[in-house]
């Protein structure tokens, strides 16, 4: 392997945390005796240009600097590839990092286990969600949830996370169930109302919400939560327990398993690692070993 890497940075991801980031990430890099090179952009199609150019050259690996946002775009350079992907988690959610046991907003550390990671070939290959040729390592959110992304997009005010809990209140008093033809590997379909499906590659979105708790990045299998038709009030009384991932104990939340989903509702936006997708129907599939990601010593973890 080239000793010649790769700094995919977004310098906007988590009010500035993404550019911070990207220094000690670097330092730690080059102390190990990597030659590091920095990848921005002028926006997000330009900067995976970039990433894509930095793949081709044969870039020992591609280290992404940011949120999950910037994760999902270099998942788009790197999946398909032999080019190692490495997060040093530095926006809001970090998802995608959590479940696959790295460091979250500790840039410094999570340099170091890059470098040491690559000197012992400490690399594993993990599945990824592809749909409408985007690929996704994380959730791919429909219904109430999505909508919130919706609305807070809209919104120009508050700044950050504040202006999703807005959002959240706000779709909380509108709150409705959506017709959903959910269907399962081609074969089984589900005609339900629900509150919201998500298609989980892995187990957690929003900062930790573990809507998808039993999600397992190398099974080759999507798990899929539905949640049914609920009252405000009864959805008030889950929520918190997504952190925890005891939503799915819960009459009113189903979980199944499939390789590929296809999910319809009129009116619903589809959300994948945060990134808007378009309007349902989405169908996903799960891809077994899609991306080559730098890890721990250690297999992949239960994440908390």
């Amino acid at each position: 392997m080239t000793s010649e890497i790769t700094l995919f940075v977004n310098p906007a991801a988590g009010r500035g945390r993404g550019a911070r980031a990207a220094r000690p990430a670097a330092s730690a890099l080059r102390a190990a005796g990597f030659r590091v090179r920095t990848v921005l952009g002028e926006n997000a199609g330009d900067a995976l240009t970039r990433a894509r150019a930095a793949v081709a050259d044969g870039t020992g690996a591609l280290i992404a600097v940011g949120g999950d946002g910037l994760a999902h775009l270099a998942l788009q350079a790197v999946a398909g590839t032999r080019t190692p992907l490495g997060l040093v988690a530095a926006g809001t959610g970090n998802d995608f990092a959590r479940a696959l046991g790295l460091p979250v907003r500790d840039p410094a550390a999570a340099g170091r286990l890059i470098a040491e990671a690559l000197k012992e070939d400490r690399i594993r290959d993990v599945d990824l969600g592809r749909t409408g040729g985007r690929w996704f390592g994380t959730v791919l959110a429909s219904g109430f949830d999505s909508r919130v992304n919706d609305r807070g997009n809209r919104l120009r005010w508050p700044a950050g996370r504040l202006r999703y809990d807005l959002a959240m209140l706000v779709e909380l008093a509108a709150l409705r169930p959506f017709p959903y033809r959910i269907t399962l590997d081609d074969g089984a379909v589900l005609e339900t109302e629900a509150t919201l499906v998500a298609v989980g590659n892995a187990p957690s979105y929003g900062g930790g919400m573990r809507i998808c708790p039993g999600a397992d990045l190398t099974d080759g299998l999507f798990d899929v939560t539905v949640v049914g038709a609920c009252s405000r009030s009864t959805l008030l009384r889950v929520f918190p327990k997504v952190y925890r991932g005891t939503h799915v104990e819960r009459r009113e939340v189903t979980v199944h398993r499939a390789a590929k989903v296809e999910i319809a509702a009129e009116g619903v936006s589809g959300y994948a690692d945060g990134e808007r997708l378009g309007r349902l129907p989405l169908t996903a599939r799960c891809v077994p070993g899609a991306v080559r990601v730098i890890g721990p010593r250690t297999g992949l973890p239960v994440p908390l």
